[in-house]
């Protein structure tokens, strides 16, 4: 056999491309690339808006068998369970036509008190019924995701609300479903007004403490601030996003921490994101206020010509320095 018909070619287990190091190295600053583009450019929204949209059929496919389950679940409660809630509910409306008729009368005073003064009435807060799909399988933040999107009129920053209280904010809008950041986030802060004093505070996101019954707490605030177990927070509606009176959270404890200036008041949250399951996404209030009215020219010009005279040939106003 001649030596040129020979197969000179390293076996298979001796071919080697890149080394390890140096896939490391490209792989590494690939994604080091792509995490900053997609924080400053936002370079990857469309493709996971798409993503979203095309896995959506899928999502709901793989969540079929588990809503089959609650319904045959809910199916076999049986009727004793549905007797024991009619009769709590016949019990609760006995208990309500009382304060019906009082809050009927008390209605018709501030409508009377409002024509009276002038007042101008609170905005209508218009909303979209949204149902949750999953909660966000992410162990780091506490999401859910709901079934409206772009398509039906939801905006990032929507608040979102069920029957008990807020839930929380939306924070990614796909055309098919919302992320909505729950306030026990980390990351959520929402302003809150106590209803028993009337103060103003923000509450934050603790995620620590809800093992502890909580899942909130109020930051920032004096150790001597009147604040009790008990209090009930509402929205104060000075962020221009949440509307006003709406049920926030209920303080479960106050550690006046002693050696600091803040004291620790943990939160409940009023509503409950693990049974959700209907919510309203409310449109935000800052997207329903009347534009500010613009100045006209001449007025600025006269204004502008005014400023200069008073400022050259006239004597400055007491107390204001030339």
């Amino acid at each position: 056999m001649s030596l040129g018909t020979l197969d000179r070619t390293p076996p298979p287990f001796f071919k080697q491309g890149m080394s390890a190091l140096s896939k490391l190295v490209f792989f590494s600053a690939l994604a080091f690339f792509l995490m900053v583009a997609d924080t400053r450019f936002q370079v990857t929204q469309p493709l996971r808006s798409a993503l979203a949209t095309l896995l959506l059929p899928v999502e709901r496919a793989l969540l079929a068998p588990l809503e089959a389950w609650r319904a045959a679940r809910d199916y076999l409660d049986g009727a004793a369970g549905l007797r024991q809630r009619e009769s709590d509910a016949q019990r609760q409306v006995a208990l309500q036509s009382e304060r019906v008729a009082r809050v009927d009368r008390l209605e018709a005073e501030n409508e009377g008190l409002r024509a009276l003064l002038g007042l101008r009435a609170q905005f209508t807060v218009r909303s979209v019924a949204a149902e949750v799909l999953y909660e966000a399988p992410d162990p780091y933040t506490r999401r859910i995701v709901i079934d409206r999107g772009s398509r039906d009129g939801v905006v990032a920053g929507s608040p979102v609300v069920d029957a008990a209280g807020v839930l929380g904010q939306v924070t990614r809008v796909h055309p098919l479903a919302s992320e909505v950041t729950l306030l026990t986030d980390k990351d959520a802060a929402i302003p809150v007004l106590n209803t028993r004093t009337r103060t103003r505070a923000a509450a934050y996101g603790d995620p620590a403490s809800v093992a502890a019954g909580a899942g909130m707490e109020l930051r920032f605030l004096a150790s001597n601030a009147d604040v009790q177990p008990g209090d009930v927070m509402h929205t104060s509606g000075a962020d221009g996003v949440y509307p006003l009176g709406l049920g926030v959270a209920r303080v479960v404890s106050v550690d006046p921490q002693a050696g600091s200036t803040f004291a620790k008041v943990r939160l409940a949250p009023i509503a409950q994101p693990d049974t959700a399951r209907h919510v309203l996404v409310l449109e935000p209030i800052g997207l329903q206020l009347p534009p500010r009215p613009v100045e006209p020219a001449a007025n600025a010009a006269s204004s502008g010509r005014r400023a200069a005279r008073t400022g050259s040939g006239r004597p400055a106003a007491p107390g204001v320095r030339p």
